[in-house]
């Protein structure tokens, strides 16, 4: 446990933004999620499921909860698959 005033404030914000981006991050793969099983099952919706997804995933690549690559890839492989049930 820290002693330090500035090192006890540490702990309490990481603490804070830890769950921060732990709501974000699972509200971003539930939104993963719903896009796969739109595309999956041929849903009326799915290129609006794939369009929430891939803003949700910018938005975490924004806030640095994603890496910029890795959500690169996670758009890709969500567009690849809307446009290979599309074809």
């Amino acid at each position: 446990m820290p002693n330090i005033k500035s090192a006890k404030k540490r702990v309490k914000v990481t603490a804070t933004k830890t769950l921060i981006n732990k709501a974000f991050n699972s509200s971003l793969k539930t939104e993963i999620k719903k896009a796969n099983h739109a595309v999956e099952t041929g849903a009326e919706n799915k290129a609006e499921a794939v369009r929430v997804a891939v803003k949700k995933i910018d938005q975490a690549a924004a806030k640095g909860i994603l890496h910029k690559n890795a959500a690169a890839r996670k758009k890709s492989a969500l567009v690849r698959k809307l446009n290979a049930a599309q074809a």
